[in-house]
């Protein structure tokens, strides 16, 4: 299915909004407190793949952070109810995303995409890589066999997914990031110029040293960290599992058309 046309910046406000890819999204406040909370105490699930140290260890300051580049409510004491993403700042990552993928299709770049939400963000991902295939650009195969998790790496329409009893799992770890990379190095193969990934496929490409754009929503605050400190080029705050994947073909659109990928 072709996707629609790309929407102006207005109509595409408007969309993320209604389908509840930002503004008020369905992750509650109390979920956010409880993830910004486990991160500053050291919990290394919600790290996904960065060492953020000790740098983080205030709590305040993570929700800090994910006001100014996510969009939640920054008053310390709003404590439960409805969090948001400020539409706004997911334009403006999206449009710093089109230009990374725009340098990438320009130089031919090496380019690897992966998901830990392939029930939401897999075609969205597929569709981008697609585009920069079609722009001379090498996508990057994972090497066949990497393990991890007790799953196994695989790939769809370039992107690459964690596999674990038949089905494609969500997963935040960054084990299956660190085995393809440790896979493409085992077999002398070059490390991507570019990573288009989310959770702990993105932090941990990012922590590997690689320009990384991510995709994150606002109860996982360590790709946002990773931004503010600059180990990732970008993280777009977005709800990363709406109710239809297909919520996400107009930003998929405007993605591409920002990046001049269309055509």
């Amino acid at each position: 299915m072709p996707l629609p046309e790309a929407p102006s910046r207005d109509e595409l406000t408007s969309h993320l909004v209604r389908t509840r890819i930002a503004g008020d999204v369905a992750t509650p406040r109390e979920n956010n407190l409880s993830h910004y909370r486990k991160l500053a105490n050291g919990d290394r699930h919600y790290w996904l793949g960065l060492e953020l140290g000790d740098r983080w260890a205030d709590e305040q300051d993570v929700l800090a952070v994910m006001a100014e580049r996510c969009g939640v409510n920054d008053d310390p004491d709003y404590r439960t109810g409805q969090d948001t993403i400020d539409p706004e700042l997911t334009l403006a990552a999206l449009d710093r995303a089109a230009a990374e993928l725009r340098k990438a299709a320009e130089g031919r770049s090496r380019v690897l995409f992966a998901t830990g939400h392939p029930g939401a963000l897999l075609d969205m991902h597929g569709t981008l890589a697609t585009a920069l295939r079609a722009a001379g650009c090498d996508i990057v195969r994972t090497p066949l066999g990497v393990f991890a998790d007790e799953g196994v790496i695989v790939q769809f329409q370039g992107v690459a997914v964690y596999e674990r009893g038949a089905s494609l799992w969500h997963t935040h770890s960054p084990e299956p990031m660190a085995g393809v990379l440790h896979g493409l190095e085992q077999a002398g193969e070059p490390l991507p110029d570019l990573v288009v990934a989310d959770h702990g496929w993105a932090g941990r490409a990012a922590q590997h040293g690689l320009t990384t754009v991510g995709f994150a929503d606002c109860n996982d605050p360590a790709l946002f960290l990773g931004e503010a400190e600059g180990t990732l080029e970008v993280t777009v705050p977005l709800d990363d599992h709406v109710v239809d994947p297909r919520f996400y073909e107009p930003m998929t659109a405007y993605l591409l058309s920002a990046a001049g990928l269309t055509g």
